[in-house]
This record gives C-alpha cells, sequence and structure tokens, in this order.
C-alpha cells in the first residue's frame, strides 16, 4: 500500500493536500513540495526528557526573575545584537551566506565561554579532526568544549544527556535528521521535527541553543518559514565576501531589539570585534571630491556615521539606468523624483547609482538630507564640505522633517572630528550641542544644496 502524502510550503510551513503552483498561505509560486503525511510514533526522547522534567503552573506575581537569565558571550558586539547577553533557554538561529563566518563566530565563542559554561559543539558538516585544526587556527583551546560530529538527533539528545552542557550549539540545522521519519534531511519535516526536539531540550533544561541556517537564494533562511517562529532570535551575519568586514544584525529578538548591529572584521586568526565602526565606515572617505556625504543613523541605540557616495551621469538611453546599495531602492526613486521636481536639478535624464560605504544597509530616514545632497554634488560636480555631516528626512514637497534622538547623533558627529552638521531648522531649542561644533539650519533641500554645494575657494 503506497504511503500517504501531503504537501508543504516551504516558504511558511502551510499544509494542503494537493500539489499547487502557489501557496494559498502566503501566495509564493513554486514553494510547495511533497512530503510524508503526520506519523504516529512513540514519544521521541526529548518528549520523555521533558516529562520527567515536568512543571506545574506557577501564579505570574510569584515567579522569580533571576540575575543569571542572561549571561555574557565575551563579544560586546555579540552581546550587544542580543540584547545585552544570551538569555539562558534560549533559542537562537544564525542564518548567513555560506563561507562568511558562521561556524567561526561560534566556534569563536566556545573559546570566550570556556571555563565560564559547558559547550557542546555539534557539527553536521564537518568532522572532528577539521573542528579541531580550525580551533588551532583561531586560537581555541576548549578545555570545556566538547566536539561531536553527528547528524541523527537522537545521538545529539544522548550525548546532552550524558554531558548535561550549559550551551549546546549544532550546526547546521539543516543536516540534522531524525530516523523515524523517512523523508531526507533538510526537508519541511526534518527541519520542523529537529527544531521541535531542540525547542524542549531548550526550555525543559534551561540551556542555550545556538543553531546555524543555511540561507536561499533570496538570502532567507532555507526550509520552512514557521523555523523562524519557533526560535527566539533570528540572526542574520552579513557582508560582502571579497571585504573584511561582517555586520550582525537582529531580525527577531524576543529578548531585545531587532535595531542592534554588531560589527566584526574577518582578520587571519578569525573574526575580531569593531568597537567603533563609524572609524571603520569612515576609513578612506576621499575629501573635497563631488558625490559624497556623511550622515548620522542610528542603529538600535548606537549612533553610526556612514558615508552615501552617488554618481550622476547623462544618459542615452530612453529609460535611464538607477542601481541602489544599501538604501532602500524604492526610497531612492522617490529622493531623485524629489531632487528634480523640488530641487530644480533635472537629473530625470541621467544614470543615478548611489552606495552606501561599508556594506551597511541603511533604513534611517535621517539619511535622506545626505543622499539628496550626494546626488546634487554629483550632478553639479561639486564636492560637499568634508568637514559637514547632514541628518534630517526629506519629503515629498522637499521640505526636511525632524529625526529621532539628535542629541546622541552630534555627539557622535562631534566626537568623529566634524565641525558642522547640517539639520532640518526648528529643533535647536531642545539640542544639547557639542562644543566646536556649528549647526546650519535649512528647511528645505534647495536651502540645504545653496548652504552646502558651493564652489571651492
Amino acid at each position: 500500500m503506497k504511503a500517504k502524502t501531503v504537501f508543504f510550503c516551504t516558504d511558511c510551513g502551510n499544509e494542503t493536500p494537493k500539489w499547487l503552483g502557489q501557496c494559498p498561505a502566503c501566495s509564493s509560486w513554486n514553494t510547495v513540495v511533497e512530503q510524508p503525511a503526520s506519523y504516529q510514533q512513540k514519544a521521541t526522547k526529548t518528549q520523555t526528557v521533558a516529562r520527567k522534567n515536568k512543571k506545574s503552573p506557577g501564579r505570574l506575581d510569584e515567579l522569580n526573575i533571576t540575575a543569571e537569565m542572561r549571561f555574557g558571550t565575551g563579544y560586546k558586539e555579540f552581546d550587544r545584537v542580543l540584547g545585552g547577553g544570551a538569555v539562558t533557554g534560549s533559542l537562537v538561529l544564525v542564518g548567513g551566506l555560506p563561507g562568511i563566518g558562521k561556524s567561526t563566530l561560534l566556534l569563536q565563542l566556545c573559546g570566550k565561554l570556556d571555563g565560564n559554561q559547558t559547550v557542546l559543539y555539534v557539527s553536521g558538516e564537518e568532522s572532528e579532526s577539521q573542528i579541531k585544526m580550525r580551533a588551532e587556527r583561531l586560537g581555541v583551546t576548549g578545555k570545556s568544549t566538547y566536539v561531536l560530529a553527528e547528524t541523527d538527533i537522537s545521538e545529539v539528545l544522548d550525548a546532552f544527556e550524558d554531558l548535561k552542557p550549559d550551551v549546546l550549539i549544532v550546526d547546521s540545522i539543516q543536516t540534522l535528521y531524525n530516523p523515524d521519519i523517512s523523508s531526507a534531511p533538510g526537508s519541511v519535516t526534518q527541519v520542523k521535527d529537529c527544531t521541535m526536539s531542540l525547542l524542549q531540550l531548550s526550555k525543559g533544561h534551561g540551556v542555550t541553543v545556538f543553531l546555524v541556517g543555511h540561507v536561499n537564494k533570496e538570502g532567507a533562511i532555507a526550509g520552512p518559514k514557521v523555523l523562524e517562529h519557533m526560535v527566539d532570535c533570528v540572526l542574520y551575519f552579513e557582508g560582502e565576501q571579497s571585504m573584511n568586514y561582517r555586520i550582525l544584525r537582529a531580525a527577531k529578538n524576543r529578548y531585545g531589539s531587532t535595531n542592534e548591529i554588531g560589527v566584526f572584521e574577518m582578520l587571519g586568526t578569525g573574526l575580531s570585534e569593531v568597537l567603533n565602526p563609524s572609524e571603520m565606515l569612515l576609513a578612506g572617505r576621499p575629501e573635497n571630491t563631488p558625490g559624497t556625504c556623511v550622515t548620522c543613523v542610528i542603529e538600535g541605540t548606537r549612533p553610526i556615521l556612514a558615508e552615501i557616495q552617488a554618481l550622476v551621469t547623462p544618459s542615452a538611453a530612453n529609460m535611464p539606468r538607477r542601481n541602489s546599495n544599501g538604501i532602500e531602492f524604492n526610497r531612492s526613486q522617490m529622493l531623485l523624483a524629489v531632487l528634480q521636481q523640488r530641487g530644480g536639478l533635472r537629473v530625470s535624464g541621467c544614470d543615478a547609482y548611489i552606495n552606501v560605504i561599508g556594506g551597511l544597509s541603511i533604513d534611517d530616514p535621517g539619511a535622506d538630507l545626505a543622499t539628496i545632497l550626494a546626488l546634487a554634488a554629483a550632478y553639479m560636480d561639486t564636492p560637499v564640505n568634508s568637514e559637514i555631516v547632514a541628518v534630517g528626512e526629506v519629503g515629498l514637497t522637499g521640505e526636511l522633517r525632524q529625526v529621532s534622538q539628535i542629541n546622541p547623533r552630534l555627539s557622535e558627529i562631534a566626537r568623529m572630528g566634524f565641525t558642522a552638521c547640517v539639520l532640518p531648522r526648528g529643533i535647536k531649542n531642545r539640542l544639547d550641542v557639542p562644543q566646536g561644533l556649528k549647526l546650519i539650519e535649512v528647511k528645505t533641500i534647495t536651502e540645504a544644496i545653496e548652504a552646502t554645494l558651493r564652489k571651492p575657494e
């Protein structure tokens, strides 16, 4: 008798009785795959362990919060992204492109936790000797770190029962499989089942679990979308492989902000923290060159200076080419339209290219003014004063709007040695202006262009 099968959407996990070209739940095309139907089986080892530690309900006002709920990872940048440190009993998913440094980061994490926490490092992609070679290159001794090269989830659970570690690292979740399920490792059913087992392990024993997740060609975590809903934190390790800098960003965090970022530099001996991202992002900045302007954006609670570059050239094509890297494409198109209609610069017949140096992706609307000034400077072939930083949101009528957390931005601007800041008019009475920093208040983008784009004397 043929085994009964059902169909799952690999994006959202929605189950359907037959194959469909488009998922009815999330409207994604060609994401429905065939998998074995849900099965009845005996209680898994994790479920048995959870029952041994069965708890009775407690009143909310009687629950205790201990100081040991968070612990430091040894990396200030990692702790910042996690919201102040790793939470005991949390499930953290770390995703990123192949070769970006996910395994390196977590293996170095083992070295930082060495002596304070017992760590079980489970690898389904490398042998124990390969992990040892990489650990020696990274300078990780790992006296309290135990390594297991295994893909069977039941063997991982057995190892956990024998060792009782404080931290469990799994590299990667797509390589684990449950032998009671006939589908291949990495399939929707296998990923969901193995993650659920680790989730029960994390919550039942109070162990912190870090999972490495592969990403697909669109850059999202591979596997069912429900995987991201099951975990407590989703971290993305971003950056260009041709560049040395990496950015750790939180896409989901039940215990902290999702706007924080951590910056690392990839060296020959592993990843090193970058405690001053502004200095890193402004390194090598050209002075008195048309098409560049510095802004200050807020990432979580941290102000960061970023350089925005633009190139505007006449186009012979009927449809000029537009490209934006680091700033959302539709927003860059809007700023180009405002620059033409309200700023009086005929950029509609020009190719326009926008780039944020260092691989940083900016969502802060406070970078609008700097983008406008960089485009205008490139079009007019006139440099913006290298001592000026521009901060402000641009409206469709060309007016400048206030931005949040202006005082931390001004402090960071002054700390990095800049002498002037262009910002919207009307907020001076609420500002704590650092000594030596001059404020240039403007009301529209036209005033901002006239105040900053002057021919050098």
